[in-house]
């Protein structure tokens, strides 16, 4: 498969943004203290990399964490691409944070898989 400058562009170029997974720690604040914390993985997904995956979903259909993202995830605009969140829990004691690390590996490994597929298209 031959991308266009336009396809290019939107994987590595000024408009296409990063797939990336990101740990967040969320304080939510109620009145004038900290009420709870909130342990969170959301992941951002490079448009063209969902639209090309999603294109070919068929090769994908033994994999529940792949078709998990494509079905969850909501488009931001060019300049975010597609997010999901991966995981959201209330951080009360260290095996939440275990918990979240290892959702966090699980999303890299999933959105690096799908940049290996789309990587193989164009090469």
């Amino acid at each position: 498969m031959k991308l266009t400058p336009k396809q290019i562009n939107e994987l590595w170029g000024e408009t296409g943004p990063y797939s990336q997974a990101n740990l967040i720690i969320q304080t939510r604040i109620l009145n004038d203290k900290i009420s709870r914390v909130f342990l969170a993985i959301e992941a951002d997904i490079n448009p063209l990399t969902h639209k090309l995956v999603k294109k070919h979903r068929a090769k994908f259909l033994d994999d529940p964490k792949v078709l998990q993202l494509l079905d969850r995830a909501e488009y931001r605009g060019q300049e975010f691409g597609y997010v999901v969140s991966a995981f959201e829990t209330e951080y009360k004691d260290e095996s939440v944070m275990r918990e979240a690390q290892e959702r966090l590996k699980y999303t890299i490994e999933t959105l690096i898989k799908m940049h290996r597929f789309v990587m193989g298209l164009i090469e």
